[in-house]
């Protein structure tokens, strides 16, 4: 069994933060990019951050620059996503996958249950 499964969402005050985790069972993260997407009901998926096998390149929505680093253990089977300064338009179910390209996770129906993360007061 290949899987990834998102962990550390919850709800958090405007300004708050939250890391969320991706741990991999059954294979491990050397050889993979990992990115992690979200979505609000009613809309469509989006891309948040990326990362490389390596570590040593990233990208994130212009949506949250400044605000979330992505980060990786490959030794520890992790990925994670660290977010500061939350806002509510944060709000979303997020997602992790060993792609960066939504169109390939979407092919291979590769999208795992994700985790609620609530920005409100």
């Amino acid at each position: 069994q290949v899987q990834l499964v998102e962990s550390g969402g919850g709800r958090v005050q405007p300004g708050g933060s939250l890391r969320l985790s991706c741990t991999a069972f059954g294979f491990t993260l050397d050889y993979y990019s990992i990115g992690w997407f979200r979505q609000v009901p009613g809309k469509e998926r989006e891309g948040v951050s990326c990362i490389n096998s390596s570590g040593g390149s990233t990208t994130y929505a212009d949506s949250v620059k400044g605000r979330f680093t992505i980060s990786r253990d490959n030794a520890k089977r992790v990925a994670y996503l660290q977010m500061n300064s939350l806002k509510p338009e944060d709000t979303a179910v997020y997602y992790c996958a060993t792609s960066c390209d939504i169109k390939a996770v979407n092919n291979l129906n590769a999208w795992g249950q994700g985790t609620l993360v609530t920005v409100s007061s």
